[in-house]
């Protein structure tokens, strides 16, 4: 163990030494981020998601958070610290949404509106993050008529069912994350690959659950990140990225196992009469995609998912796409 340390951070090291100057943000960096079942030609269960996310740079905090980091007992305190800020929504729909009183076993509309901040420290080798989100679940979400105001411009059917979604309950989250780069390796011009375990946790009434993950990264000048960034409660990834030439890019297969313990958008309300179902207890996901970095300050990226059965009576697992857009200022 201790050769294959020494091993991974000489390989780091040299890699860092060949790349090009990076382009690092003067400011900060904006993640623009939307999933969809409508890339897997679907329109149920966890049918939307959007979310916006402002990222500052390293080491550009306030005196009493960067006093504060030093605290927190996961941090490594060689890391670079970064906030977060982010705005999102999402929504979740029965199977049928043109049925206007959806069967009680499947699952219930329900809508999330959150505010997170979050903390990071990063190195070369790891990642650790510390979010807290606080919202709203139910008619205060707005994913009612966001859902119905993009199906009309879009010309789909209208869902009929919100009626009898969630009641509206304040929405508490705290999350930990950490990735790490147990292996990379590097070819001849510029081809290189790595390999990044993860695992992490959430609790509040939101999601309380586990989870433990791993993403095998392949292309040419890959830009240093730690995969295309995914909104909760999956597998993480980054929103900021190093670019190590004008146009890297790469393919990549991830792999994440949850054990849940609380999903209220299966549960049902804490402390309310609502519609639920009987959730699973584990539940996997595989992803695949692609990413690139377009000139030094612009990266894309696209993530198929594949999730297996969230809970019982479910017809079909699910699939859904996920684009991310992430742009340095």
């Amino acid at each position: 163990m201790q050769r294959q340390g020494i091993c991974l951070a000489a390989m780091l090291m040299a890699w860092h030494m060949a790349a090009p100057a990076q382009q690092d943000p003067d400011y900060g960096t904006l993640v623009l981020e939307y999933e969809n079942d409508l890339f897997a030609g679907e329109d149920r269960y966890y049918t939307s998601g959007v979310r916006a996310t402002w990222i500052s740079p390293d080491e550009r905090i306030p005196g009493w958070v960067q006093s504060g980091s030093e605290l927190v007992p996961f941090f490594d305190r060689r890391g670079s610290r970064k906030l977060s800020y982010s705005l999102g929504q999402n929504m979740y729909t029965p199977e049928d949404i043109t049925d206007s009183n959806p069967p009680e076993d499947d699952r219930p509309y329900a809508g999330w509106l959150y505010f997170a901040v979050g903390l990071a420290s990063e190195t070369r080798e790891r990642v650790d993050r510390l979010q807290l989100s606080l919202g709203v679940v139910g008619p205060a979400s707005l994913a009612d008529k966001t859902q119905a105001e993009i199906h009309r411009f879009m010309g789909s059917d209208q869902p009929e069912g919100w009626q009898t979604q969630l009641r509206n309950e304040p929405a508490l989250l705290v999350s930990y994350e950490r990735q790490w780069r147990t292996f990379a390796g590097m070819g001849d011009e510029g081809w290189a690959w790595d390999l990044t375990p993860s695992a992490g946790g959430a609790l509040g009434n939101v999601f309380t659950q586990a989870n433990v993950g791993l993403t095998l990264r392949a292309g040419r000048y890959l830009p240093l990140d730690w995969g295309p960034p995914r909104i909760q409660p999956t597998l993480p990834g980054s929103g900021v990225f190093r670019p190590r030439a004008s146009f890297g890019w790469y393919f990549f297969v991830s792999a994440d196992g949850r054990a849940v313990a609380r999903d209220i958008f299966l549960d049902g309300n804490s402390f309310r009469n609502s519609r639920s179902v009987d959730k699973k207890p584990l539940v996997g996901e595989i992803q695949v995609g692609a990413a690139a970095n377009i000139g030094r300050r612009v990266r894309v990226s696209y993530t198929h998912v594949y999730s297996t059965r969230e809970f019982d009576n479910q017809a079909e697992s699910q699939e859904f796409g996920t684009m991310a857009l992430s742009v340095l200022f």
